[in-house]
């Protein structure tokens, strides 16, 4: 099988495989810019020009979510803080877009919910497909692929699953807020993670996702709960500017929470590759 080396951050990697090279490509870790080469190439090549076929989306299956596997994890021992930072720059240059499909998202439903008590109903209904598209969209930035806008009505290609889930976690989460608030936080944040689950797999019962959230969270709830203590301060100063910060906040947010379910993952072998030292000069070395 044809052997890759890679420069990445100045840097030589390798030798890996195609699929080696697919998985960092998918991951974020191998752009198109990064300079590839392999036995028979003259020079360092682009990664883009020398395997294009390895950027082109793969074709989905019927009612897919997601178009990008999910990136290696590290069974969730990141610190909040890098995942926080890595959120600032997967939103590097898609601030725009990030804060138009918020806006998008929130008149979309306040425009579902103008009709008095029809309205309410009716926002109740699509409440759990729209929270699909959303976690659709910037799970999708989050792992630093293309998205659309149209991403926001996704979720209603699986309407059942998506309102099924919303449904669920809606009354599991009141049945253990009467027992203090404290539990109904406890269950909101095991629940966490369902939609992207969805997201991930459709083929996922709303109840099924959901035991997976609360799988997945085992362990893990304080440090989500700390996760979220560290948007506080932001909160304060979104109600100094009257809302308007929630523009900004609300995407960094959500791509924050889209990155902790995908460093819950655990690392496959693709992720301790990259990780080993740069390849010494030998005479089989590809070209300096």
């Amino acid at each position: 099988m044809k052997q890759w080396y890679c420069h990445i951050g100045g840097q030589r990697y390798g030798p890996v495989d195609e699929d080696t090279l697919r998985s960092w490509i998918h991951e974020g870790r191998v752009t198109g810019e990064h300079l590839v080469w392999s036995d028979g190439m003259p020079d360092w090549t682009p990664a883009r020009n020398a395997l294009p076929h390895l950027f082109q989306p793969a074709p989905s299956p019927p009612n897919a979510l997601m178009t990008v596997p999910p990136p290696d994890g590290t069974n969730g021992s990141m610190p909040n803080k890098q995942l926080m930072a890595q959120a600032r720059e997967a939103l590097a240059g898609n601030w725009g877009k990030a804060i138009l499909f918020f806006v998008l998202s929130v008149l979309f439903v306040a425009a579902i919910g103008i009709v008095p008590w029809v309205g309410l109903v009716a926002t109740l209904i699509v409440a759990g497909s729209v929270q699909l598209g959303v976690a659709v969209f910037f799970l999708t930035l989050a792992r630093r692929a293309k998205t659309e806008y149209g991403m926001l009505f996704c979720g209603f290609n699986v309407f059942g699953k998506a309102f099924g889930a919303y449904l669920l976690i809606s009354l599991f989460v009141q049945l253990w807020s009467l027992l203090l608030i404290v539990p109904g936080i406890i269950a909101a944040i095991a629940y966490s993670q369902t939609f992207y689950l969805l997201a991930d797999d459709t083929t996922l019962g709303p109840l099924e996702a959901i035991r997976k959230s609360k799988q997945m969270m085992h362990g893990f709830k304080w440090k989500y709960f700390c996760l979220c203590l560290r948007f506080t301060g932001w909160v304060l100063l979104c109600f100094l500017t009257f809302g308007i910060g929630n523009l900004f906040l609300t995407p960094y947010m959500t791509v924050s929470f889209a990155r902790f379910y995908d460093d819950l993952r655990p690392a496959r072998l693709a992720s301790t590759q990259i990780a080993a030292a740069a390849i010494s000069p030998s005479p089989q070395s590809p070209p300096v």
